[in-house]
């Protein structure tokens, strides 16, 4: 009896559905930690306490907002998907600059001898495309496949992902800040039963903050060096042996690659129609390469 590895992995994105909701719980905890326990109460105090908490409510729900808009187009998002029937262009799929034949054929899905082809989809495959055994589908310049999000990372959702990230980290880090001073009174007011339970609610936002804050700054950090260079978290590994990485146009035009040239919209899960039209990379079937740029 054979047993499909591809099905099983398909089954984890249950997982996902998890994640949600654990995402909207701590959420929901956070929020009513900083603004209804916290700095919704001194609002109404009047000066200098009522100024700051103000401007910190404005700013969390900022935050807050520019998370959810990130979080909600990423999981909605097709991360790309390969047309049926696609074929590739002779000599597209060239050998990177400065490679052997067989460091090439080395690489991760061994692309100059397999000829761009995926048989489990039984189609081809364009550049910078991989196969999910999760979502079972070939996703175009995949990235990784995230439970968080019980989607794929490719191409078409990446910004999206990367601003997700960048804002989750900023509001859990803006919220350890917050609320340190209630979380050193947790130890003195856990004695005083009425202020217990609010105390007990402030402790658990301030340690999950805490930790998601620290854990998001390695991946910010990952994800900042692999945009630089135009880079996936695949690609990595297919890099390995490879003296000029094809795809890297240099760091303003790795950029552009991902967030557009429409610099009023870098911050916002949005793609300007100009964008659309003029940067293939953003649809996940054609890249620019080194030589295209020095031509």
């Amino acid at each position: 009896m054979e047993i499909n590895v591809f099905k099983f992995c398909s089954g984890l994105r249950v997982l996902g559905y998890v994640m949600i909701l654990l995402v909207a719980a701590i959420v929901g905890v956070s929020y009513y930690a900083v603004v209804s326990l916290t700095y919704g109460p001194l609002l109404l105090r009047g000066g200098f306490d009522s100024f700051l908490s103000f401007i910190i409510v404005i700013i969390f729900h900022v935050l807050l907002v520019l998370l959810l808009w990130s979080y909600i187009r990423v999981v909605l998002k097709d991360p790309g998907s390969v047309p049926e029937n696609w074929r590739a262009v002779p000599g597209e799929e060239s050998l990177e600059v400065g490679t052997s034949l067989a460091a090439a054929e080395d690489g991760f899905e061994r692309r100059s001898r397999g000829g761009g082809y995926c048989i489990h989809c039984q189609n081809g495959k364009p550049p910078r495309c991989h196969h999910c055994s999760i979502c079972q589908r070939c996703v175009l310049k995949m990235d990784h496949h995230c439970v968080w999000v019980v989607n794929c990372v490719g191409a078409c959702n990446y910004k999206f992902f990367l601003l997700f990230l960048l804002y989750t980290f900023l509001e859990t880090t803006m919220v350890t800040i917050v609320l340190l001073p209630s979380f050193i009174n947790f130890f003195g007011e856990a004695k005083n039963h009425s202020s217990a339970a609010k105390s007990a609610i402030i402790f658990l936002a301030f340690v999950l903050n805490f930790a998601f804050a620290l854990s998001l700054l390695c991946f910010v950090v990952m994800h900042a060096s692999l945009l630089s260079s135009n880079t996936t978290s695949v690609e990595v590994h297919e890099k390995k042996g490879v003296v000029r990485w094809k795809y890297n146009l240099g760091r303003k035009k790795n950029f552009e690659q991902v967030f557009g040239a429409k610099k009023s919209l870098w911050l916002f899960p949005l793609f300007s129609e100009d964008d659309l039209e003029k940067i293939p990379a953003l649809h996940g079937l054609e890249f620019p390469t080194r030589s295209d740029v020095d031509a």
